[in-house]
């Protein structure tokens, strides 16, 4: 891996974690696209640069996570069903990972809902729970749908924010409380995963390794933000279109034969 492609890696992982789009979709698609087998050192890349996804929550919004013990018992609770499933399931999941086919059905199907979830929950009076009101069922469903993005290509972000969408809460509400639950699940997800990966990494590569995590933390930062003013005045709609075109492009391309 050279440093053009660890730009590029970042970039898709940092723009990519937020975004109801799908980080490791995308990572996958692109990996493909280059022709870059996502084994060895690109793999403990994948995993290690989110670190630096995590730390952008950790700075736009520390205030929230000064000590309050209701706000860490929220996150820990919508946590707990990621942190169970993925260790029931993680030999299947890892079966998965790396199926372009699987990422663009995802895509397409994810982008369907997103559409739909505009008008429906536009139309629904909803109780516009706050999430400092939200009830630990309302959390553990929350976390429950947070499940779905371990197939390939749904979105963790997407997943959330439609079960938060569903307890009542508002666009930016569930957006936000989906950025606050990416932190000990992609934090829980990347150490286990680097453990493991970091016996593999020479002393050359510690430099592309931090260079992709402080990329990573610049482009999810700017991604956060953008994010929350677009979903604010436009929905989820536009999103739901951008899936469904790049997931219908890869099957396309994936029946014409192309790699």
């Amino acid at each position: 891996m050279n440093y053009y492609e660890a730009l590029l890696l970042s970039f898709i992982e940092g723009l990519t974690e937020f975004l109801p789009i799908s980080s490791t979709g995308h990572l996958i698609l692109v990996s493909a696209t280059l022709g870059i087998e996502e084994q060895g050192f690109v793999k403990s890349f994948n995993v290690i640069i989110q670190f630096g996804a995590i730390a952008s929550v950790l700075v736009l919004y520390w205030r929230r996570f000064l000590p309050d013990l209701s706000f860490y018992k929220k996150v820990i609770i919508g946590f707990l069903p990621a942190a169970a499933i993925g260790l029931v399931l993680k030999s299947r999941i890892d079966a998965v990972l790396g199926s372009v086919t699987i990422v663009a059905i995802a895509l397409i199907l994810g982008g369907l809902v997103l559409i739909w979830s505009d008008s429906y929950f536009k139309n629904r009076v909803q109780r516009q729970t706050p999430m400092q009101d939200l009830s630990w069922k309302s959390c553990l469903v929350i976390g429950l749908f947070q499940c779905f993005a371990f197939i390939p290509g749904v979105s963790r972000s997407a997943a959330s924010i439609i079960g938060g969408l569903f307890m009542g809460m508002n666009r930016k509400e569930a957006a936000e409380f989906s950025f606050f639950l990416a932190v000990p699940t992609l934090a829980g997800a990347s150490l286990i995963k680097s453990i493991p990966l970091l016996k593999t990494i020479n002393s050359d590569q510690i430099g592309l390794l931090l260079f992709g995590t402080v990329c990573s933390f610049i482009f999810a930062m700017a991604a956060i933000q953008l994010f929350v003013n677009l979903i604010t005045k436009y929905g989820f709609k536009h999103f739901g279109y951008y899936r469904i075109v790049v997931g219908g492009s890869v099957l396309i391309l994936t029946l014409w034969g192309r790699p």
